[in-house]
């Protein structure tokens, strides 16, 4: 074993063997044994009962509750769907007012984009991942749980508000100056209720990446891992850096729609543009996080029908990074109609097209294993297969509207909305139900029908072309999108009607889906383990089903160990592998390196709870409160949130353990606790923290871009941050950044009592400095032009992280009193440090910004 850094900081690293030998896989469990083990596993995993079964954090049930309600919404949002239809079925039609279409279209539209699609992916992925891994769980169960739950409120409480009549009504993107001078709170109800769900996302997608790079089984090493694993990493990263824009975006929306603060308003030096270029950024992206997923499952499925591996693995793995990187540089796709240079025209359409290249080799690849194999007409096939058919005829027409000339003829047509959604239902709807078809005797140990399946694709696909491939020809006809009504006479009216039965047909296959997911299945057959004789580890699964995720942890060396590893399935069902035991009663799973996987801890989870409730209940609050300008009740949730979270990390993760290793199996020894690298918890802070920095670097975007954009930024006399106070927070941040850092390093060489003296001189340090931070704008007025407001907004900022940062140094000083943080168990101390790496940087880039720029530009 190769030493790490826990080994360094005193914590003892792996001893014993490994790889294992064939000579110690093969060495017999006896039968009682197995069984005992068995009996502690079930009861320390085990699922709580009646009402508290609400309080469970497995990622069997969380996954399960994620589905359904991403589902739900789903179906929802297809209700408004048809009422759209209904209302344009006929010409003149005054089946429902305007103002209610406006709310209707707004709504289909975020409800898919942010309520069914990105949380699907982060749903199926929650349920499917420890299973492809073969783990016991992801890194931070509760965390799932309280995104789940932050989803659940935040979803209902926006998608609920078209009962209400206060619905946002400007379009899933919201462009201003429509959605800020919007009176009422429906453009509130969709920045700060979507910004939640925003919160749900991130977490999930946090969770996902560690998990992917640390829970992956011993010997599964990253050229080894499952296309899905690698699909959950280039998505989960694209999460990190799409979703960050639009937040930021959202700071600035709010700021604006609450205390009048001008980022849009050109009037006073503001654009609307800004907005267009942040949501792009997240928007263009957003298209690709939800199509890479669908590919994902595609390449799970197709070499199980074709019984052969994946052609061109490898291929595949690079094309997805190409698709996941190209996907950032296309945002301006959306904006050929807006005015820009056409050097920049020229640019973003080169890009649009050249995304093609790695998509396409992604479905050649898959072409390839196909002619390969010997294909067995599945019913999840047969869904893969209508997805090729229609997410071909969406690309073309993509390549369509990547060129600029044609984009300017069809912009805000009807041809878009049919290119949109063949992209869509091709990309994502449709492999998404061959996934539902072919994993859904992994989580429920039932099979879907065959017969119902086959009804609900038929009507779905000839649906589906029914109703959107006329819509071509309706926006060629010159028909805009988002008009709730036209004259008759036009060549549209027949289109529209035949658009509008079409869109019946298709709810009639989702009914037949959504029945046979629902109906009983209590007189069916108990399935075969592996029904569809696949190769990946999922299929390990036992049946009937138990909560420990796998008997024991396998050792891994192929990509399809069930088809390459003779034996593995029934070593794993005996406790010859990993972890077969629970001998303290508690959950536990392993954690690996990243690049090849060799073990290296024992990490041990949390189990059920009701703090994630209570956590996400107030932050939904923080969120919530301010749609209705109702702002102590939203600090006092903000706070009561924290307050939840700091219960929640104290009591139950980085304590120091019982015993410094634990007996994992086949004569390897495990350290129980880690710090710095070696730690779930340091990727999870340093990747969230990659999120954060790309919100700021947003938020900074929008200084510059006024500064390249408007003429009279800043305004000619206009009054500057003070730079004497900008000069001292800039000192104040980097002397709290110090103390952190050494107390840290002095904590570790046993120097307590000075490191304490540095956790405490910290937080009193980013206290002054985030006072100087504001007293260095308190004088200039935010609401009288854009260069003061975009002032304020990077100090506003950089003081809300700064009070993050003095809770996390007062939390070590905390933990060193009372005994949570030693000199060798340091984790939190190694998080905290972390967190104030990226909190300083960001403080002495907003001090030059500040300081600085508004003097030299």
């Amino acid at each position: 074993m190769t030493e790490t850094r826990a080994t360094r900081s005193g914590i003892p690293a792996a001893e014993g063997t490994y790889p294992p030998t064939e000579a110690m896989l093969a060495e017999p469990v006896p039968a009682e044994l197995q069984r005992a083990q068995a009996e502690r596993l079930r009861a320390a995993w085990a699922a709580p009962k009646g009402w508290r079964y609400w309080s469970a954090v497995n990622n069997t049930e969380v996954g399960v509750w994620y589905c359904m309600t991403a589902f739900v919404f789903m179906l929802m949002a297809g209700i408004m769907a048809l009422i759209i239809r209904l209302q344009l079925a006929v010409p003149e039609n005054d089946l429902i007012s305007a103002d209610r279409f406006n709310q209707l279209f707004t709504m289909h539209g975020s409800a898919m984009m942010f309520l069914f699609s990105v949380p699907l992916f982060e749903a199926i992925s929650i349920l499917l991942l420890p299973g492809l891994l073969g783990a016991r769980d992801m890194p931070f169960p509760r965390l799932s749980a309280y995104g789940y739950w932050c989803f659940l409120i935040g979803g209902v409480f926006v998608i609920g508000s078209i009962f209400f009549d206060v619905a946002p009504r400007s379009g899933w993107f919201m462009y201003p100056p429509l959605a800020t001078k919007d009176e009422g709170m429906g453009s509130d109800i969709w920045l700060l209720g979507l910004s939640f769900i925003e919160v749900a996302s991130i977490a999930a997608a946090v969770e996902l990446i560690v998990g992917t790079l640390k829970c992956r089984p011993p010997g599964m090493r990253v050229n080894v891992m499952p296309l899905y694993a690698w699909y959950v990493l280039v998505v989960g990263g694209m999460i990190l850096f799409a979703f960050p824009p639009l937040i930021a975006g959202d700071f600035l929306f709010e700021l604006e729609r609450s205390f009048d603060w001008p980022f849009f308003d050109p009037e006073r030096g503001g654009d609307p543009m800004l907005w267009q270029h942040l949501f792009w950024i997240f928007g263009h992206p957003e298209v690709y996080i939800i199509f890479l997923p669908s590919i994902a499952i595609a390449a799970m499925i197709i070499p199980t029908v074709a019984r052969r591996p994946i052609v061109g693995y490898s291929w595949i793995v690079l094309s997805a990074v190409g698709t996941g990187f190209l996907s950032f540089g296309l945002w301006v796709h959306h904006m050929f109609a807006t005015g820009l240079p056409s050097i920049s025209l020229g640019f973003f359409s080169a890009a649009s097209e050249a995304v093609v290249i790695p998509t396409g080799i992604q479905l050649f690849a898959f072409l390839a294993t196909l002619m390969l194999g010997k294909v067995r007409v599945t019913l999840p096939m047969l869904w893969i297969t209508g997805a090729l058919a229609i997410f071909t005829m969406g690309g073309l027409t993509g390549v369509m509207l990547a060129l600029a000339p044609f984009d300017f003829q069809a912009h805000d047509s009807y041809f878009v909305v049919a290119h949109l959604h063949y992209t869509l239902f091709g990309g994502m709807i449709f492999p998404v139900v061959a996934g539902v078809y072919y994993f859904f005797p992994f989580f429920r140990k039932k099979l879907l029908s065959e017969r119902l399946g086959r009804w609900s694709f038929w009507l779905t696909f000839s649906g589906f072309n029914l109703c959107f491939l006329p819509m071509h020809l309706t926006g060629l006809f010159g028909m805009p999108r988002r008009i709730y009504a036209y004259p008759a006479g036009l060549g549209w009216d027949g289109l529209n009607m035949i658009s509008t039965v079409g869109a019946f047909v298709i709810a009639a296959g989702f009914a037949v889906l959504a029945w046979d997911i629902v109906r009983p299945k209590g007189r069916q057959p108990q399935i075969p383990r592996n029904p569809w004789d696949a190769g990946t580890l999922e299929w390990s699964h036992d049946v009937p089903g138990e909560s420990w995720g796998v008997r024991s942890i396998p050792h891994v060396t192929t990509r399809y160990p069930l088809w390459d590893q003779p034996g593995m399935l029934a070593r794993m069902d005996s406790g010859r592998y990993y972890l077969p035991d629970a001998e303290e009663g508690r959950r536990e799973t392993l954690l690996t390196s990243v690049i090849d996987a060799e073990p290296v801890q024992v990490q041990r989870v949390t189990g059920p709870t009701w703090i994630t409730h209570l956590a996400a209940f107030f932050t939904g609050g923080a969120f919530i409160f301010p749609t209705f300008h109702w702002y102590p009740p939203a600090i006092v949730s903000g706070i009561l949130a924290v307050a939840c979270i700091i219960w929640w990390l104290w009591r139950d993760t980085a304590r120091p353990p019982e015993d410094e290793t634990k007996d994992v199996g086949l004569g390897l020894r495990l350290p129980t606790y880690a710090s710095g690298p070696a730690s779930a918890g340091w990727w999870a802070i340093w990747i969230t923290m990659l999120g954060d920095a790309t919100a700021f670097a947003s938020v900074i975007f929008g200084f510059f871009f006024y500064w390249t954009a408007r003429p009279d930024f800043p305004p000619d006399g206009a009054a500057h941050a003070d730079g004497t106070l900008v000069a001292l927070a800039c000192a104040g941040f980097a002397l709290s950044w110090a103390m952190t850092i050494g107390a840290r390093e002095l904590n570790r060489r046993g120097a307590v009592g000075a490191a304490r003296l540095g956790l405490g001189l910290g937080p009193l340090l980013a206290i002054a400095a985030s006072a100087a931070l504001l007293g260095s704008v308190w004088t200039l007025a935010p609401t009288s032009h854009v260069y003061p407001a975009i002032l304020w907004a990077i100090a506003v900022w950089v003081v809300a992280h700064s009070i993050v940062a003095v809770i996390m140094q007062a939390y070590c000083l905390a933990g060193s009193i009372f005994g949570k943080l030693t000199p060798r168990y340091d984790a939190d101390l190694w998080n905290s440090t972390l967190f104030w790496h990226f909190h300083a940087l960001a403080a002495l880039v907003a001090c030059a910004v500040l300081g600085l720029a508004p003097r030299l530009l």
